[in-house]
């Protein structure tokens, strides 16, 4: 119901001897169920022994029951939830990959969950094909298990080093054989992944740390796990009997970690370079009250996505902040169709208006982000049906007007309700009394970074990786005609 990006993938892995690594890997992925709704998946494996798969389309807690997380016993273990950005939202599609080929007179299996979006799919995809290569999906994540599964190196980790500087786009990635797992990182870094430590001080007869790789810090907190350090850009850290192992397969590259992850996807209880994103969106609330003050009553959040920028507003308006909506939070979890009659009622069945707060006051919204419009449009209009005297809308990031090809699945440029529009069109357009987009100078300021360390690319056209806009779209490896049938479909965010 929400008309926002949709953000790719959350991906964890977990080497731990003595832990029961399935159930683990399934409250990291519940925590991380706000980067992928699509489907869930879970691989594990017994040191030594054969890696078992179970994924599904569906959300985390319908995919796996307990007498699936009993038949994933094993010593270590990767997972994945999925929005699509490469392929259809499709079971074929779902994640981790499992490929197994044969190398050198034996057989590589090897299990990958992938974060991000390749630019030269296509490219790799036609080339594998030709060398005889097989696919069951039409996902760039099987491009990339593929080819370390075909790599005739004697290692997986030597594989990897061969293969990662032959990906181009974004790709944060943790993979596993029977005893290992292996997690690396893009170049220039532009999806998050981070490292966790388990305490195992309480485990009888364990022997050093057992580690953890995911795209947040939030899948370590609600498995007892403490961040260590983000995985640097072209790194590969392998998780294994020996601990932590480390090596830089390419090093050197122009940083661009993706700036939204700051103000839209990423948990506000996650930590990202250093930054705890609750603080920093508060920050941003700040200075957007700074650079687009207005004569107001009241400060109130487009829930939950505005909450921590609405209270940094209010914070540096002096001005109250109060509910103006109630949120339904198990909407997105039927699935039940709302049929024509309620279907008119639109966004009311997410959000509810409260007239008691709203009624004669002169309110200024805040949100994080508009991209076609249409759901900050219906916003206005149920709070000026609920007798509000005035609407100032207050977003913190800069107009989207671009695609994203790095693993963001976004609307088209003409879709996007600020191409070509000034910001007193979009206001217009939207119905709002006022409307202040937060500046890129004011992201950097409330994330402490800067432009040469970042990717913006959504908001100024810059695109750090030469040849992305010739990139392949999502259904760039479907069939012709398949595609053309689904490429149609809106996208929008539970």
């Amino acid at each position: 119901m929400r008309e926002g990006p949709r953000d790719e993938c959350g991906v964890f892995g977990l080497y731990a001897p003595g832990h029961e690594v399935a159930r683990l890997s399934y409250f990291a992925l519940y925590a991380l169920q706000h980067r992928g709704q699509e489907s869930a998946g879970i691989a594990a494996a017994d040191r030594g022994g054969h890696i078992i798969t179970r994924r599904e389309l569906g959300l985390v807690n319908q995919v796996f029951s307990e007498n699936d997380l009993r038949t994933l016993a094993g010593e270590l273990a990767i997972g994945h939830v999925r929005y699509s950005t490469t392929g259809s939202n499709a079971w074929e599609n779902s994640q981790p990959v499992q490929r197994s080929e044969g190398t050198n007179g034996s057989r590589r299996e090897v299990a990958l969950a992938h974060n991000g979006n390749l630019i030269n799919a296509l490219e790799l995809h036609e080339e594998l094909l030709a060398n005889g290569v097989s696919f069951s999906s039409t996902s760039d994540s099987e491009i990339i298990a593929a080819m370390i599964a075909t790599n005739p190196a004697e290692h997986v980790e030597d594989a990897i080093a061969e293969v990662l500087p032959r990906l181009r786009g974004a790709f944060s990635i943790v993979a596993m054989t029977k005893d290992r797992i292996v997690a690396f990182r893009d170049p220039h870094g532009l999806r998050p992944l981070a490292i966790g430590v388990l305490d195992s001080a309480e485990d009888d007869g364990e022997v050093g740390p057992r580690y953890c790789v995911a795209s947040e810090s939030c899948a370590f907190d609600i498995i007892g796990a403490r961040y260590l350090r983000d995985v640097e850009p072209g790194e590969v850290v392998t998780l294994g009997e020996h601990g932590l192992d480390s090596r830089m397969v390419a090093p050197d590259q122009r940083r661009a970690f993706c700036v939204f992850e700051y103000i839209y996807f990423a948990r506000p209880d996650s930590r990202m370079n250093d930054q705890v994103l609750q603080v920093a969106r508060g920050r941003m609330g700040e200075i957007l009250w700074r650079e687009a003050p207005v004569e107001a009553d009241m400060v109130i959040a487009v829930p939950d996505s505005g909450n921590a920028a609405a209270r940094g507003l209010a914070r540096a308006a002096g001005l109250p902040q109060d509910d103006g909506f109630v949120k339904n939070r198990y909407v997105a979890r039927t699935f039940i169709q709302p049929g024509q009659e309620l279907r008119k009622h639109g966004l009311r069945l997410k959000f509810n208006p409260l007239p008691e707060v709203i009624e004669g006051k002169r309110l200024v919204v805040v949100d994080d982000s508009i991209v076609r419009g249409n759901t900050t449009r219906q916003i206005v209009q149920m709070l000026r049906d609920s007798g509000a005297a005035e609407v100032h809308m207050r977003i913190s990031a800069p107009p989207i007007k671009h695609p994203c090809h790095y693993g963001i699945d976004m609307s088209t440029r003409e879709e996007m309700i600020a191409h070509n529009r000034t910001t007193e069109q979009v206001a217009a357009e939207l119905g709002c009394d006022s409307l202040h987009y937060l500046s890129l100078g004011g992201v950097y300021e409330a994330v402490r970074g800067s432009r040469e360390t970042h990717c913006d690319a959504c908001f100024t056209g810059h695109y750090p990786l030469a040849g992305t806009d010739e990139a392949g779209g999502k259904y760039a490896l479907e069939p012709g005609e398949e595609a053309e049938e689904v490429a149609v479909l809106p996208l929008t965010r539970a």
